[in-house]
């Protein structure tokens, strides 16, 4: 991996990058879509390449339950298995074991924990973590990090980011003791909650393992949105430029364009497609709830000024009829546009930062999403 920063915002820590992988390059800042069991939900991938996708993120904890890391490895690694020929991350399955809690129990040694699909006893150690995300054989990889819940005290957020410093070190010790890793990358993850002094802390240990990327993670489990960015604003300075950042999780486009203005790099979140599926459109004038009566008789596309395949061909009365009668197309529609939407304005940020005129493209748009769009 080679991330290159190619220009910077003057007024804010924003900045665009390229990221080189074996698989392609990657534009930064950018937005990763979730293919959490090797696809995007309701597309294929010659329409994310379409859309102009260049990473798409799979998980690793649902990878190895179904259909299970060593098939994957036998049918030629992840990119041939899933038919992708660009960038993958996966990530280490921390948080999908931190959200079924009451499922798993944790200690030093690794996390025990119950399948959701069969109910059988499992447990998996950091070095698993790494085992299996090398067999599946993605670009970018993430080490096994304890997701701080919110809220939690401080002495129990201390445990926690002790306890992942811990797993990242035994990660880091297993991912260089390989021979066949030297094409990935392993990032590191901060926690530390909502304690500033905590998240430094975390950064400080993860810079001194000297991980290939950064990843920040925890800010995408309720916690007050004021808590986050003050979080965000004490780690912003002491990022090193030369690695890139990749915020956990998080992925409204306010937080995103919060996040870019403090030098994040890379975004992922399962809510463009999964607010898709359930009728929610993001559009430059305000999010369009297509299941409401007054889009029954409404001819305009869902956003006038979107040039994707939904919003050229199809009104708001169309698909607000095929998500009432449940159909298929409804969510592959839906999902063209909001993921069109995302990576437009991905497009645009970096454009505006080239411009150093981030802050105001931020102003505008941010004031086009504060209210619910209407027939135009």
């Amino acid at each position: 991996m080679i991330f290159d920063v190619v220009a910077r915002d003057y007024a804010s820590a924003a900045r665009r990058g390229l990221l080189r992988t074996p698989h392609g390059t990657v534009e930064t800042p950018a937005f990763i879509p979730c293919a959490t069991a090797g696809s995007v939900k309701g597309l294929v991938h010659s329409q994310l390449a379409d859309l102009g996708t260049s990473i798409i993120l799979c998980n690793t904890f649902h990878l190895m339950l179904r259909p299970g890391v060593d098939i994957i490895d036998r049918q030629g690694r992840l990119h041939r298995f899933i038919g992708w020929d660009q960038t993958l991350l996966t990530d280490s399955g921390g948080f999908q074991l931190f959200s079924m809690s009451e499922l798993a129990k944790v200690s030093e040694k690794g996390i025990a924990f119950s399948s959701p699909w069969d109910g059988r006893r499992m447990f998996i150690t950091p070095e698993d973590v790494i085992d299996m995300q090398v067999k599946i054989g993605a670009d970018l990889i993430v080490s096994l990090d304890y997701c701080t819940p919110y809220p939690a005290t401080r002495r129990e957020t201390e445990k926690q980011v002790d306890l992942t410093a811990g797993w990242e070190k035994r990660c880091i010790d297993a991912f260089r003791n390989r021979t066949d890793s030297q094409d990935q990358s392993l990032a590191g993850v901060v926690q530390g909650g909502i304690y500033p002094d905590l998240r430094r802390e975390s950064l400080t240990r993860v810079l001194d393992m000297k991980f290939d990327t950064l990843a920040i993670g925890g800010l995408s489990v309720g916690e007050p949105r004021d808590a986050k960015l003050e979080v965000l604003d004490s780690l912003a300075p002491l990022y090193p430029p030369a690695l890139p950042r990749h915020l956990l999780g998080v992925g409204t486009p306010e937080d995103i364009i919060e996040g870019v203005r403090r030098g994040i790099d890379l975004f992922d979140c399962v809510l463009p497609t999964r607010n898709a599926r359930n009728g929610m459109l993001f559009t430059t004038k305000g999010k369009v709830r297509i299941k409401n009566a007054r889009y029954a008789d409404d001819p305009a596309p869902p956003d006038p000024d979107c040039r994707c395949y939904t919003c050229r061909n199809f009104s708001r009365s169309y698909l607000r009829h095929l998500f009432l009668s449940q159909e298929i197309s409804s969510s592959t529609l839906n999902t063209i546009h909001n993921l069109y939407f995302y990576l437009d304005m991905m497009a645009e940020i970096r454009e505006s930062i080239t411009l150093s005129n981030f802050e105001g493209f931020a102003r505008r748009f941010l004031a086009g999403l504060e209210v619910e769009a209407v027939s135009l």
